[in-house]
């Protein structure tokens, strides 16, 4: 019984360890074609350097990601629904590419006005989700990170920590939401691929 727990929490570490350096690395990528488009802009008197002005947003990510990919195959295998479509890293690594695309989509797409870009980023995210997700627990989920993370992004914001250029949403863009749906579907589906790997888990869905 011991070993078994031992085991169970080794695991839940090494996978906690990869979605953090893959959140964390995610999150610089798009952070900085964040800050090269202007949509976010950080205090000039520490704008220094991309890394001393927001050297906390990669690890706070980090972090974020890898709750977000161990809740999603724990709340499979909580409500006895084990997640089966679209099982490969082939159609991970598409998911991570759509999910950049529209990290993309909303710095360099520019629109007659706000509401126009965030419903279109809304549709594109419901439909990543669609494609690579449609599972009930993996959208309710999503919708609930993202009411929780932009939630929070106002409180920074409000505090001064960085601020959004055009905001028309509570002190940040109304797209916001969007984006933290499809990294929230995203980070769940590279957690459920890499629960795969576990025993603990595997023995359970299958």
């Amino acid at each position: 019984m011991v070993a078994a727990r031992v085991l169970k929490g080794l695991h839940i570490l090494m996978r906690g360890s990869v979605l953090f350096m893959v959140g964390g690395l995610l999150t610089i990528v798009l952070n900085l074609l964040q800050v090269q488009r202007k949509v976010t802009l950080f205090p000039p008197e520490v704008m220094i350097t991309m890394f001393q002005s927001a050297w906390w947003v990669p690890p706070a990510c980090g972090a974020g990601a890898a709750i977000i990919g161990l809740m999603y195959p724990c709340l499979d295998n909580k409500l006895g629904e084990p997640h089966r479509f679209q099982r490969e890293w082939s159609s991970v690594m598409r998911c991570v590419a759509v999910f950049v695309g529209i990290n993309h989509a909303s710095a360099k797409i520019n629109f007659d006005n706000n509401m126009q870009l965030s419903l279109t980023l809304a549709a594109m995210s419901i439909g990543m989700w669609w494609l690579f997700d449609r599972s009930r627990s993996g959208f309710g989920l999503g919708v609930l990170i993202a009411v929780l993370a932009t939630f929070v992004t106002q409180l920074l914001v409000y505090n001064d920590v960085y601020r959004y250029t055009e905001p028309d949403f509570l002190y940040v863009r109304s797209w916001l939401p969007c984006i933290f749906f499809s990294g929230g579907v995203t980070m769940g589906n590279i957690g459920r691929q890499l629960a795969l790997y576990d025993p603990t888990i595997k023995e359970k869905v299958e």
